[in-house]
């Protein structure tokens, strides 16, 4: 159960909401990071008093010291100054909910310190997967996925002996908001059109990543890394109701799944409460009015960059940390209206293809993998 919690990344969706868990739950907080919205985080430090706050963006981080003077809150600007969060002796689980490689640094630091990583920034295990769980294992530091699918799995699997005794994990997926389009469809989509989630209200990254797919494609890698368990062993199936998080198939032909109302709090929850399940006073799930529940394969001829993660996932050492850059890099240039739909798709594999993969990589190569994806895909872009 957890006391003291660190949050990287407060501001963001997942921050905001695990702040609401932790007042439900009388939790104290003692780091909580941003990276440039100042009025929010001043917001946070005023109600929740935690010892530091940071802002990455150094700017922001000098107007949040003059906003905060009349308090004991210590302020601290820049990338670094996210692992000092991470590594507070205060805070028994740090909550990584920062969106992309800026987590990795971070998360490594509270691994160090033996902390519980409540995980919902899935670049760190999609990047440097084997680097990050050989580290947990050294020091016996515990990691608890956010994310409602892994949650979800990491549900099922309370009990279950041996992970010889797994057969097949199913990712379930809503499809994003293109879901029964054509390539032609798909491919006059806008930026509003993506943004447009059935299920979820989540940041702008993160639902595009769910309008192409590769969120998925980035689940299924991150599914690999948690349970050390190749890609055939990773499924992923369409359900449009976003009831159903995921579920375990074991070698006796049992299935267990995780089900739920689409609400964040609760795989939040769970990892601050884990073993235990602490009160939730939302409403819970009622089966009664639940639509009926549906599945489908997922179309990876509509969506490739699904394909294209699993084939990253197969080749491993950095050609994962490639895929993320790259496509972080295209997502950025989609958002600012400066490519279409599939070229996220098509500059991320250009990307991947240009870059040979490193085997057992380094941090180091992880973080130049990346660079040099996200460079490649600039210069795509502009040549």
């Amino acid at each position: 159960m957890t006391n003291t919690i660190s949050i990287l990344g407060s501001t963001g969706s997942i921050g905001r909401q695990t702040l609401d868990v932790a007042e439900q739950l009388g939790l104290c907080v003692a780091a909580l990071t941003a990276n440039s919205s100042v009025d929010r985080l001043e917001a946070q430090v005023r109600k929740f008093h935690p010892r530091l706050a940071v802002m990455t963006e150094e700017a922001a981080a000098r107007d949040l010291a003059v906003r905060l003077k009349d308090t004991d809150t210590r302020v601290l600007g820049g990338f670094a100054a996210l692992e000092e969060a991470a590594a507070l002796p205060e805070a028994d689980t740090v909550v990584t909910a920062v969106v992309g490689m800026v987590g990795l640094r971070p998360t490594l630091a509270a691994i160090g310190e033996k902390k519980r990583i409540a995980l919902a920034n899935k670049e760190t295990l999609v990047c440097a997967g084997e680097l990050v769980m050989d580290a947990a294992e050294k020091t016996g530091a515990e990691i608890i996925p956010v994310d409602s699918e892994h949650s979800a799995i990491f549900q099922c699997l309370q009990g279950c002996a041996s992970r010889q005794e797994i057969k097949r994990l199913i990712l379930t997926c809503s499809g994003g908001p293109f879901y029964g389009m054509n390539t032609v469809e798909a491919g006059r989509m806008t930026k509003a059109d993506a943004l447009k989630h059935p299920n979820w209200t989540m940041g702008p990254k993160i639902t595009v990543d769910c309008a192409t797919l590769m969120n998925k494609g980035l689940e299924v890698i991150e599914a690999m890394r948690l349970y050390r368990l190749p890609l055939e062993q990773v499924d992923v199936v369409v359900h449009r109701q976003s009831i159903v998080h995921s579920l375990v198939e074991f070698r006796d032909g049992a299935v267990l799944a995780q089900l739920g109302t689409p609400d964040m709090r609760l795989p939040i929850r769970y990892a601050m409460t884990y073993p235990e399940r602490g009160e939730n006073p939302a409403d819970p799930l009622d089966l009664l009015s639940c639509p009926p529940l549906t599945f489908a394969p997922p179309d990876r001829e509509v969506f490739p960059c699904l394909a294209l993660a699993e084939e990253a996932a197969v080749r491993g050492g950095t050609a994962c940390a490639v895929l993320n850059g790259a496509n972080e890099e295209a997502v950025r240039l989609f958002l600012a209206d400066r490519i279409g739909f599939y070229d996220i798709f098509h500059l991320t594999k250009k990307a991947i293809a240009a870059l040979p993969a490193v085997e057992k990589p380094t941090l180091e190569e992880i973080l130049e993998a990346d660079q040099a994806a996200r460079e490649i895909v600039s210069k795509e872009h502009f040549s």
